[in-house]
């Protein structure tokens, strides 16, 4: 495994550079072509800046904390030095006037960026089988989905081709790849890192999150990434430090999430999770929260809602692809966007365009909205005695290629673990729990209390070094 504290070593001691960590990451993504991880790839920037770094190294100026490491970015992430497509024809040929905050940060500490990952067109789907570039596939298993919708991000460090990627998570689109792939993925508290300059999905779940292959390198790089920016009024005020874990946290185990539907060796891994967290000291209990069984029901209500509001401004006019046979301006934008959108795009503007009409507004989006309220608030009252909560990420390993695709409802059952977090904006993170007897990964999922992300990492990566 390449983690960031190797990579920069290698380079301190002069055993390797900042090129020749860039080229060895540009060759293994070529060796992985197979799979479908990346949209595109970008070599001639990449190696520009390593050289840039290689210079600084060399005269001893003062370089980044992460000077010469490699990574990817989801490509709903604007870019320099390439196209941004969200995964999608309507933005095929689009290239950034500017880079996302978060690509910023991380080139600012020396982080070189190697190319845009695979996702579900605009982030909408569960599998990247909804990209219009094809799905990624699988990184054990060939004949399964990667997840989504970050699902080339998530291959791509579970195949070791770079330390660290960048992925958008408003569901669950970081954690479920995370878990089928067998990475570590993180979504922070809302707000905790800035969305400017990435694609909009949803904007009140939206989350800049990473995957990596160790909780020591997703926690410098969310460290990095973390932090109040004035072009996005959302982010909070810079609150994160590292911390010490609790020597006996307590830790509550939601039953719901234990329940019917859930593959018995997903449920098995969980249970075994909690058993070594008791011997690692800490306290687990088994708690209750009914009414995350309607979290999906208010996820695919409020998400499309705003999905159809953000995704308005694809209309052929300003930007994205233009049909070139419309006659009036009605037939421009129907045709254009009949072009561009993938089916699941237009599935969700369709929902969210519904439920916010005049006749449906109150009878869903309102009824949808109150009982979020009523989410955070059961969430809340657990987090007065509990420090961490506990459970699968999603309810089966990876599913088969084409399995779902034809079943809107079984897809968006795959993400009913994740979304209440996400509903009430708390961090959570999936690591590694074990395999199916098939050697697929199964993913456990921590979720804490808003602003609590430093606390969640550092039980997780105690239980890292004692899970092995």
């Amino acid at each position: 495994m390449h983690t960031i504290e190797d990579i920069k070593q290698r380079i301190k001691s002069g055993e390797s550079t900042a090129r020749a960590e860039v080229e060895a990451a540009l060759a293994r993504a070529k060796q992985h072509e197979d799979k479908n991880i990346f949209i595109s790839l970008t070599p001639e920037r990449a190696l520009e800046r390593a050289d840039e770094i290689d210079e600084k190294l060399k005269s001893g100026e003062i370089v980044g904390s992460l000077a010469g490491v490699p990574f990817a970015a989801k490509d709903n992430f604007l870019t320099l030095g390439g196209t941004t497509t969200a995964a999608a024809k309507l933005l095929s040929n689009f290239e950034a006037p500017l880079q996302a905050t978060a690509i910023e940060k991380l080139e600012a500490e020396g982080a070189i960026c190697i190319g845009k990952t695979n996702l579900d067109a605009f982030a909408h789907g569960g599998s990247t089988e909804n990209s219009a570039y094809g799905p990624t596939k699988n990184a054990v298993d060939d004949s399964k989905v990667a997840g989504g919708s970050s699902g080339g991000s998530a291959v791509a460090v579970a195949l070791d081709i770079v330390p660290f990627t960048l992925g958008t998570d408003t569901g669950g689109s970081i954690r479920q790849p995370a878990s089928f792939n067998g990475a570590v993925g993180v979504k922070p508290t809302y707000g905790m890192v800035s969305r400017y300059g990435v694609v909009a999905m949803a904007s009140s779940t939206d989350c800049i999150g990473c995957f990596a292959g160790t909780m020591d390198d997703a926690e410098q790089v969310m460290g990095v990434i973390a932090g109040q920016d004035e072009k996005d009024m959302t982010t909070l005020a810079d609150y994160y430090t590292p911390a010490k874990v609790k020597q006996s946290a307590k830790i509550g185990l939601i039953k719901e999430f234990m329940g019917d539907g859930v593959d018995d060796e997903v449920r098995a891994q969980v249970k075994e999770y909690a058993e070594k967290l008791t011997v690692a000291g800490h306290t687990v209990e088994e708690v209750s929260m009914p009414i995350t069984k309607y979290a999906l029901a208010m996820y695919y209500i409020i998400v499309p809602a705003e999905i159809s509001s953000n995704l308005a401004r694809f209309d052929g006019v300003r930007y994205g692809q233009r049909a070139k046979d419309a006659t009036n301006l009605d037939e421009l934008y129907n045709k254009s966007r009949g072009e561009g959108f993938e089916a699941e795009n237009e599935r969700r503007i369709m929902i969210g365009s519904y439920v916010l009409s005049s006749g449906y507004f109150d009878a869903y989006y309102l009824k949808a909205q109150k009982a979020r309220t009523l989410l955070i608030n059961a969430y809340n009252e657990l987090f007065e005695t509990y420090d961490v909560l506990l459970g699968p990420v999603a309810p089966t390993p990876a599913f088969a290629l084409g399995e779902n695709t034809s079943d809107p409802i079984k897809m968006y059952l795959a993400d009913a673990m994740t979304v209440p977090a996400s509903l009430a904006g708390l961090p959570s993170i999936s690591v590694r729990g074990g395999t199916t007897k098939a050697g697929l990964p199964i993913g456990i999922q921590l979720t804490a209390q808003q602003q609590n992300d430093s606390e969640l990492f550092a039980i997780a990566k105690t239980m890292e070094s004692h899970h092995g």
